[in-house]
C-alpha cells in the first residue's frame, strides 16, 4: 500500500493492533521521510485547507480583512507579488490563529489595455483585427480568453500558499462590481464631480489611447537640446533664441515666454516673434514658471502638446493647437511639406531645414526622462483631447484629512509625505480609455444633439427613455482601470448593496502595497472610500521596498534580471521562497535585493525542522509512552522535576515567544523571522537536541523530556505557520496521525495561537546556559585545533574567585562534560599559575585551561606545527622577495602587487596564531 493511503484509512486503534502485531508496519506508516520534499506535500496540504474551509472567516473574535491588490488577469506570478502576497498571508494566518474572523479577499484586475493587446496579437496572427469583428464580437472574444486562460494567475498564487477565501474571489469586471462602477459613475457625476473637456493626457499613439500616469513608464535617456532662432516680427534679423528637446511641436507653438524678472528679456516681452515656416507672429511672454537658467532661459509654449504648457496656456488665454493625428503623424495645421510624415521622420527633415536656412543656432546633448507605453514601449505624445476627468482637487480634503488625523496610518510613517505632496497637488483625473476592454462609460448622446448633452443611464433602455427617441448612441470611450480598482476595499464586499460582508468587514483592517503605487492606487482609494462611505477603507497602510535583482536594478524580462517565483518554488519549495523573502523585508520598507543565497538557507532551514520533527517522533515512538500530551501547558510548579536543560529550553521559548509576539504586532516580520530562526536553529535544534539526546535514567524524566520536546517543538511549529505553512502543516499532521499523542487541534492552519507562560521564565538560568555554551564552544574549537582525536578526553580547569560562576557551573558539569568530552571540571584561584603543558581559552573574563597530558601526544603535536610553520616562513620569504623587488614592483600590475600584499598578511597571521599554539605546549 502506499503510505498516505495507510495514513488516511487506518484507525487509531488499527494502529495499535499494528503495533503489537507489525511494528515495522507501523514504523513505515507513521514515520516521516528521511528527506523533506516540498513537491510531495505543497499541492495536497493546499487542496486540504482549501477543501475544508479553512480559509473562510469563521473565527469568533472581531474582524480582520485584507483585500489582495489584484494582479492583471492577463499577468502571471512575479517576485514583486510573491512578496507582497508573504506578507499578507503572514499576517492572515497570524490572526486566523489569534482567533479573529479573518477575510482575505482575492480577485483579479480586467486590464483593459494589456488583455485587449493580448487578444489582439492572437487576431493578428489569424490576419484580423478588432474592426473586422466590431465592438461586440471582440468584447465576446475577450471574455473567451478570460474564462480560458483568466486563471492562470489564480493558480500560481495558490503555489505560493496564499490561505485567501476563493468563495469571496472578484473580478474587477463581475457583475457585482460593474454595478458599483456605474454607481460611482452617475454618483460623480450627479453631485458635480465629472465633466467632459479637452485637456492633455498621456497618449500612446500606437495603442491609440489615453493613459494613466502609472500607465507610463520613465526612462533615462540620452537625447538633445535644439537651440532655435525666432526673428522678432519687428525685426527679423534679429530674434530670441529658445532651446527645446522637441523641434517638430513648433508648428504649435502660440508664444515664447521668460521669467518676468530676466534681465536680458525685459525689454522684449510684449513683443512678437514669427514662426519659421509657419509664418505665424507668435507673442513673448512672462510667467513665472519658465525657469532662467535652462537653456536659453526663454521656451517655446506649445498647449496642445505639453502639460506645463497647457498649464501656461490657461493662464495667459493662449490657443492650443493640435499638429498631429492620433497616430502622430502631422496634420494639415503643419506646413505642407511635412504633412503625413511620423513626428521623428519630421524631426529629421525639420532640423535638416533650420539649419539650411539659418535658424538652427546649436545642439547640445541633453538628459531625456523618456516616458513610454508600459504595453508597447511605444513614446508617450502629450496630447491635447476631449476626455472625462474627475475634479479631484473638490474630492480629495476628506482623504488628506483622514491620513492627518490618524484615521490611516502609514507604516513606514515617512511616506506620508509621498501621499500629502501628491494629494495636495493633485491634477483632474482623466478617466476615460479610447479600448473597447473595460467598463463602457454610461453615457448616451442624441443624434441629432450637436452639443452631445451627456444622458447617464446603467442601460440603453433606460437611455432611450430619458432621451425620449431610441436615436441614440453610447459613448465609445471605457473607464480607466484605475477607476474600478478605487473601489476595490468596498466593491468587493457588495457594495453599493448594504450587504452583511460590507458591515462586517469594512473598513479593511490593513492594505499592503509596494511603495510605487501609492499616489495612484493608495491615494485613489482613500478618496473614493471616504466620498462614497464616509470611512477610510483601510486603518493601515503596510508599505513595502520593490524586489530587485542581486545589484539593485529593477527586474525586467527586457532586460534578462527577472527571477521567476514559480521556478523557485518549483527548486526550493514556496516556504523557502516565502521565509527568504520575509526575513529581507524590513520594516523601514527599502527596497530588496534578492539573494538566491537566502532562498538556499531558508530551504537548510526547512530541512532542518523536518529532521529535528522526525527525530521527536522517532523517540515517542520507541519510548513506549502513551497518552503524551502534545502541547502541555506545564505549571511552574512542575517545573522542579524537570532538567535544568529542560527548563532553560522553556525559558528561551517564552523569551522567544514574547518577542516574537511583539515582532508580530508591531509588522516587523523580519525581525519575527530572525527571532525564529535562531531560536529553533541555534538553541533548539543545535543545543536542547543534542542535551535530550542524553535519555534521563528514570521513566518519569523520560517522559517529561519528551513533554518538553512536544511542547516547544509545536510552539516553534504555531510560531512558524505564517511563514512556512507548508511544512508546518505537514509535521503537525504526522504528529497528529501518531496514535501515541493526545491533539486535540487536527490543522495547525485553524489552531491557537501559542500561550506560553510566563512561570516559565528565568533570566539566571539563561544566563548560566548562555556561559556553559560558550565553554562549550571554545573547548570543542581548541579541540580541533590541536586535532584531537573524537575519543579522547581531557580535564577543565577553570580560574575564577566568583562563587556564583563556581556554583552555575558546577550545575552545568553533566552537560558539559558530556557536550564537550571532558571527564572533570576542576576550579582553581585567579592567583593560580597556569597550569603546565595546557591550552588557553578565554569565555568572557573567564580564563580556561585544557591540560595536555594524556590529550594528543604534545611532543608531535609541536612537530606538526613546527613543520606548518617552516613551509609559511618559505611562502612567506618568496613573496619578501618579489615584493622588495625594484624592477618587479615598477613593472608589475598594481592589483597583483595588492594581491601579493594581502597574501603576505594572511599567511603572517597565520603563523602568529601557530606561534600562539606552539607557545601554549611548551
Amino acid at each position: 500500500y502506499d503510505r498516505e493511503y495507510l495514513r488516511r484509512r487506518i484507525s487509531a486503534d488499527k494502529l495499535r493492533e499494528c503495533w503489537q502485531t507489525s511494528p515495522k508496519l507501523l514504523h513505515y506508516i507513521v514515520m516521516m521521510e528521511t528527506v523533506y520534499s516540498p513537491k510531495d506535500i505543497e499541492d495536497k496540504q493546499y487542496q486540504k485547507w482549501e477543501s475544508s474551509g479553512a480559509f473562510k472567516p469563521t473565527g469568533n473574535g472581531a474582524a480582520f480583512t485584507i483585500v489582495m491588490p489584484p494582479p492583471n488577469v492577463t499577468g502571471v506570478l512575479h517576485m514583486g507579488h510573491a512578496l507582497d502576497h508573504t506578507l499578507q498571508d503572514i499576517m492572515i494566518r497570524h490572526k486566523r490563529m489569534k482567533g479573529f474572523k479573518t477575510l482575505w479577499v482575492p480577485g483579479t484586475d480586467h486590464a483593459g489595455i494589456a488583455t485587449q493587446n493580448v487578444v489582439e496579437k492572437a487576431l493578428k496572427k489569424e490576419g484580423k483585427n478588432r474592426f473586422d469583428l466590431g465592438r461586440e464580437a471582440f468584447v465576446e472574444k475577450v471574455w473567451e480568453w478570460k474564462h480560458q486562460y483568466g486563471g492562470r494567475i489564480e493558480q500560481q498564487i495558490r503555489k505560493l500558499g496564499d490561505s485567501v477565501d476563493w468563495s469571496h474571489n472578484r473580478f474587477t469586471m463581475d457583475d457585482g462590481c460593474h454595478d458599483a462602477v456605474l454607481t460611482h459613475f452617475i454618483t460623480l457625476y450627479e453631485k458635480g464631480y465629472l465633466y467632459r473637456g479637452y485637456y492633455i493626457i498621456n497618449w500612446c499613439p500606437r495603442c491609440e489611447t489615453a493613459l494613466s500616469d502609472v500607465e507610463v513608464e520613465h526612462e533615462a535617456a540620452k537625447g538633445h537640446l535644439w537651440e532655435i532662432k525666432y526673428p522678432y516680427t519687428d525685426n527679423p534679423k534679429d530674434g530670441i533664441v529658445v532651446a527645446t528637446t522637441r523641434p517638430e511641436t513648433m508648428f504649435g507653438d502660440v508664444a515664447v515666454a521668460v521669467h518676468p524678472d530676466d534681465a536680458r528679456y525685459a525689454a522684449i516681452i510684449g513683443k512678437t516673434v514669427t514662426l519659421p515656416f509657419v509664418n505665424r507672429a507668435i507673442p513673448i511672454i512672462a510667467d513665472e514658471y519658465v525657469d532662467p537658467t535652462f537653456g536659453s532661459g526663454a521656451v517655446k509654449i506649445t498647449p496642445a502638446h505639453d502639460l506645463n504648457d497647457f498649464d501656461m496656456g490657461k493662464r495667459h488665454g493662449l490657443d492650443q493647437i493640435l499638429i498631429m493625428t492620433e497616430k502622430a503623424i502631422m496634420n494639415d495645421n503643419v506646413p505642407t511639406q511635412y504633412q503625413g510624415l511620423t513626428r521623428e521622420a519630421c524631426r529629421t527633415a525639420l532640423v535638416d531645414d533650420l539649419q539650411t536656412n539659418g535658424y538652427l543656432v546649436g545642439i547640445k546633448d541633453h538628459d531625456l526622462n523618456k516616458g513610454t507605453c508600459y504595453r508597447c514601449q511605444t513614446v508617450i505624445e502629450p496630447y491635447l483631447s476631449k476626455q472625462w476627468f474627475v475634479k479631484m482637487k473638490e474630492i480629495t480634503q476628506p482623504a488628506i484629512d483622514a491620513v492627518r488625523n490618524g484615521d490611516v496610518t502609514f507604516i513606514p510613517q515617512r511616506w506620508e509625505k509621498l501621499y500629502f505632496e501628491w494629494m495636495e497637488s493633485i491634477r483632474d483625473w482623466c478617466i476615460s480609455r479610447q479600448i473597447w476592454w473595460g467598463h463602457r462609460i454610461p453615457v448616451w448622446y442624441r443624434n441629432d444633439d450637436l452639443d452631445q448633452t451627456p444622458i447617464l443611464a446603467r442601460s440603453e433602455g433606460e437611455a432611450i427613455e430619458k432621451a425620449g427617441t431610441s436615436d441614440i448612441f453610447q459613448d465609445n470611450d471605457v473607464l480607466d482601470t484605475w477607476f474600478s480598482s478605487a473601489l476595490w476595499p468596498f466593491e468587493t464586499l457588495g457594495w453599493p448593496e448594504k450587504t452583511p460582508d460590507l458591515a462586517d468587514f469594512y473598513p479593511n483592517q490593513i492594505l499592503v502595497t509596494g511603495y510605487d503605487i501609492i499616489t495612484f492606487w493608495v491615494s485613489r482609494m482613500i478618496t473614493m472610500g471616504m466620498f462614497q462611505l464616509q470611512k477610510p477603507p483601510f486603518h493601515t497602510v503596510y508599505v513595502h521596498g520593490l524586489v530587485r535583482d542581486a545589484t539593485g536594478r529593477k527586474m525586467s524580462k527586457s532586460v534578462g534580471n527577472a527571477v521567476d517565483p514559480l521556478e523557485l518554488i518549483d527548486q526550493f519549495g514556496a516556504d523557502a521562497l516565502r521565509y527568504s523573502l520575509a526575513s529581507m523585508a524590513t520594516l523601514g520598507g527599502q527596497d530588496i535585493k534578492f539573494s538566491l543565497e537566502k532562498v538556499e538557507s531558508s530551504r537548510n532551514f526547512a530541512n532542518k525542522l523536518w529532521n529535528v520533527s522526525r527525530f521527536i517522533l522517532t523517540n515517542i515512538e520507541e519510548s513506549g509512552f502513551d497518552n503524551l500530551d502534545w502541547n502541555t501547558e506545564i505549571e511552574p510548579s512542575g517545573l522542579t522535576g524537570l532538567s535544568a536543560a529542560d527548563q532553560w529550553i522553556l525559558s528561551l521559548y517564552q523569551s522567544t515567544l514574547e518577542q516574537v509576539n511583539q515582532a508580530y504586532d508591531n509588522h516587523n516580520f523580519a525581525l519575527a523571522a530572525e527571532l525564529l530562526w535562531e531560536f529553533t536553529w541555534n538553541r533548539f535544534c543545535d543545543w536542547y537536541i543534542e542535551m535530550a539526546k542524553q535519555k534521563d535514567e528514570s521513566a518519569d524524566g523520560q517522559r517529561k523530556t519528551l513533554s518538553v520536546l512536544c511542547t516547544v517543538l509545536s510552539g516553534i511549529l504555531k510560531m512558524l505557520h505564517p511563514f512556512m505553512p507548508f511544512i508546518t502543516e505537514e509535521i503537525w499532521e504526522r504528529f497528529n496521525q501518531n496514535s501515541r499523542l493526545t491533539m486535540t487541534e487536527p490543522m495547525l492552519i485553524t489552531s491557537a495561537w501559542p500561550i506560553g507562560n510566563a512561570g516559565w521564565k528565568n533570566n539566571a538560568l539563561e544566563t548560566d546556559f548562555a556561559l556553559m555554551l560558550d565553554i562549550i564552544r571554545e573547548i570543542r574549537n581548541a579541540r580541533k585545533q590541536l586535532n584531537v582525536p573524537p575519543k579522547n578526553r581531557s580535564d577543565l580547569i577553570i580560574k575564577t574567585d566568583d562563587s556564583g560562576i563556581t556554583t552555575s557551573v558546577g550545575m552545568m558539569t553533566p552537560i558539559i562534560c558530556r557536550l564537550a568530552r571532558v571527564n572533570e571540571i576542576q576550579f582553581m584561584a585567579e592567583s593560580a599559575a597556569k597550569p603546565d603543558k595546557s591550552a588557553a581559552l578565554v569565555v568572557g573574563t573567564l580564563s580556561l585551561f585544557l591540560p595536555l597530558e594524556g590529550l594528543i601526544d604534545v611532543t608531535d603535536e609541536i612537530a606538526r606545527l613546527t613543520k606548518q610553520l617552516n613551509k609559511l616562513d618559505q611562502e612567506l620569504g618568496g613573496i619578501a622577495a618579489r615584493l622588495g623587488n625594484t624592477n618587479f614592483r615598477d613593472k608589475a600590475p598594481a592589483d597583483v602587487v595588492a594581491k601579493l600584499q594581502a597574501q603576505s598578511d594572511e599567511l603572517n597571521d597565520q603563523k602568529a596564531k601557530i606561534e600562539s599554539e606552539i607557545a601554549g605546549l611548551r
